[in-house]
């Protein structure tokens, strides 16, 4: 009878310890001696946090809506048509070994380009002059050195009516904004120049399959016709103009758009602009930026990820360095919690010297 009680105590003391030290002194819950009861305390609490990051709205769902016209290769756990694409440059499930070696190539990456400043050479000189040429035939005043940088990269309209304040009425904006341009081809005379290196980089991307975007805040035909008076028609996958968003820089819609109509999601797409405007939006839209420091001197642009004097510097192995983002997106959660476990499985001395003070 003896022997029976003890042993029944003896198998029963963690048990009485655990739910004593729970019950009566919740401090020492984490320091129990059962690796076990420490391990379950801290998985509701992780499982409550996984669930709340799940529902933290996305920014690339709020501002783009979820669209069928969108298909994309997806694992087996994913729906279809779902906006954003698959973010892994590597599919499983393709059975076809020269269409998976295509996703591990350059196919899982995509380049968004600014049009002036970084294929072409800038015309900073023409965009101040059409400025204060069209203050002065609408009798405004002209707009000073300062807010003239400031208005870099805006749309016409947008800088018109919140920078310059000069009108509010969406019929006036639009006609003064067709005035301006009218201005700047008279004074450009549709004379454009690559850039140094520019077309060479073009040219290796296209050979390499990379999709590309160019995005301008020019109007449409306007941007057509330089690109036709370059001679790089149909090279670009994507083309955004003024007539698609309705703000420009530092507000990140154009990369964003493009992204979307590249069928990326933004951490795969990488911009290359000529501003901290330029790095401030692709960083907003979460792409990293190549800066070219074509009116900037270099240390002003130390935003960027990398920052060239000529695209010709860049060679695909760095675009690809730029994108790959495959341990942002691994299993992080269970991998803490292994660790936790692992940790818990040596118990302290110090819990042991408190156990036996306590019997």
């Amino acid at each position: 009878m003896v022997e029976s009680i003890g042993a029944t105590s003896l198998l029963g003391h963690n048990l009485i310890l655990g739910n004593y030290l729970k019950d009566c002194r919740p401090k020492r819950v984490a320091m129990s001696p059962n690796p076990l009861l420490r391990f379950r305390a801290f998985r509701p609490i992780k499982a409550q946090a996984m669930e709340l990051t799940k529902e933290v709205p996305n920014f690339r769902e709020d501002r783009f809506p979820k669209s069928s016209s969108y298909e994309t290769e997806t694992s087996p756990d994913r729906k279809d048509t779902l906006w954003p694409p698959n973010n892994k440059a590597d599919n499983p499930s393709l059975h076809n070994p020269l269409l998976r070696q295509e996703r591990m190539g350059c196919g899982w990456l995509g380049a968004i380009f600014e049009w002036e400043g970084v294929l072409i050479e800038d015309s900073t000189d023409y965009e101040k002059q059409s400025w204060l040429v069209l203050s002065e035939e609408e009798g405004k005043s002209p707009p000073p050195a300062f807010l003239l940088r400031r208005i870099e990269g805006m749309k016409n309209e947008q800088a018109m009516s919140e920078v310059l304040c000069w009108s509010r009425d969406p019929s006036q904006l639009k006609r003064m904004s067709l005035r301006k341009e009218q201005i700047y081809q008279a004074l450009q005379g549709g004379r454009y120049r690559f850039r140094d290196g520019s077309k060479e980089f073009i040219n290796v991307l296209t050979r390499y399959n990379i999709p590309m975007a160019l995005v301008s805040t020019r109007p449409r035909n306007n941007l057509e016709e330089a690109v036709s008076a370059v001679g790089i028609n149909g090279v670009f996958n994507v083309v955004v103009t003024a007539e698609d968003v309705y703000r420009g820089k530092p507000d990140p819609e154009m990369f964003a758009y493009a992204a979307q109509l590249l069928q990326f999601i933004p951490e795969r797409c990488i911009v290359f602009g000529n501003s901290n405007l330029s790095v401030e939006a692709a960083h907003e839209a979460k792409m990293k930026c190549v800066a070219v420091a074509s009116k900037h001197p270099v240390y002003e642009l130390t935003a960027a990820d990398l920052v060239v004097r000529s695209l010709d510097e860049l060679s695909v192995v760095d675009l690809k360095n730029l994108a790959d983002i495959e341990s942002e997106f691994g299993a992080e959660p269970e991998v803490e919690m292994e660790l936790e476990e692992e940790d818990d499985a040596y118990p302290s001395s110090r819990v042991a010297v408190d156990d036996h003070d306590f019997w």
